[in-house]
């Protein structure tokens, strides 16, 4: 595997103060994000792209003080596009020079709506899989075992990917399905009912930390308009410079580690041109109709 020091970043970008320390354990200095995001990029962009974009700025590395940035900042370049939304300047990064502009504003965190710009209906459906610690990251491998053997019995392709901070979430393409939110969310909480009656020790709904007894949380509800999730691929503002690692479901077992996808391993995935995810895009999920059907009549019959 290469290191971040023998693969050398593109001397036609400018970088200011490249020697910047972002991580020091392990030691990754601000060239190297910018490296990895160049590399990332062909990855990242089709999640990013028209998406309104918030970022989590470490100004002086990590760990340290971040903000989140939703606006676009008034010295932002002329390229940087941008859309007006809820009152808000939000960039929109659907290419290469905007992510390494914005990891060179120590942008170390990229999160995305559910929506395209312009839109109300989600493209994707995700699964938030929190356990209470990293200690407990074996609840979260358990929980995305079971989803899978559901999803693989209602025909549903899913993708997992590591959250990069203590969890996993299992995505599920719904571009091409023309649904509402109101129409996931019967069925995500239908998901989620379905694992706490078979697990009620180890999986809970329950919102509220203190209530939830060290289960892990099946966070549905952050499915929704004006939420959002961390892009497949961004870094995390984490010790151990961990990613959001997109995994394939074979990986997804009992010796899966969350500091084992650190920036420099999942580098040297993508120079390998291992990504799990690909031909996300192209997936249809055409099964899901018909059980959201289903769970809209069961739901009128209830009333």
């Amino acid at each position: 595997m290469k290191t971040l020091k023998q693969i050398q970043t593109n001397p036609n970008r400018m970088i200011t103060h490249p020697e910047k320390i972002i991580w020091s354990q392990p030691l990754i200095q601000k060239k190297h994000l910018i490296t990895y995001l160049e590399c990332a990029a062909p990855f990242m962009l089709p999640f990013l792209s028209n998406r309104a974009l918030t970022t989590i700025r470490f100004p002086h590395g990590v760990p340290g003080a971040s903000f989140f940035q939703k606006n676009c900042p008034d010295y932002a370049p002329e390229f940087i596009q941008t859309v007006e939304e809820d009152g808000r300047r939000s960039i929109i990064c659907n290419d290469v020079e905007t992510l390494l502009w914005l990891g060179n504003q120590l942008a170390i965190e990229y999160h995305i709506p559910f929506q395209k710009i312009n839109s109300e209906r989600p493209v994707e459906i995700v699964f938030d899989l929190d356990p209470p610690d990293r200690s407990s990251f074996a609840l979260a491998i358990q929980a995305a075992e079971a989803m899978k053997e559901i999803f693989d019995r209602l025909s549903i392709i899913s993708f997992p990917k590591l959250s990069g901070s203590r969890g996993i979430q299992i995505h599920l393409p719904i571009a091409r399905l023309n649904l509402s939110y109101s129409d996931t969310r019967l069925f995500t909480a239908s998901i989620a009912q379905i694992l706490v009656k078979k697990f009620p020790d180890k999986f809970t709904i329950e919102r509220l930390k203190k209530n939830r007894g060290g289960r892990l949380y099946i966070d549905y509800v952050q499915h929704a308009e004006g939420k959002t999730l961390i892009c497949p691929y961004s870094p995390r503002g984490k010790e151990g410079a961990t990613i959001a690692a997109p995994l394939y479901w074979q990986e997804v077992n009992a010796s899966l580690k969350i500091e084992n996808y650190s920036l420099s391993v999942v580098l040297d995935r993508l120079v390998k041109g291992i990504d799990p995810m690909k031909g996300y895009d192209e997936q249809e999920n055409p099964f899901l109709v018909p059980i959201i059907n289903k769970l809209k009549r069961l739901e009128a019959s209830a009333k």
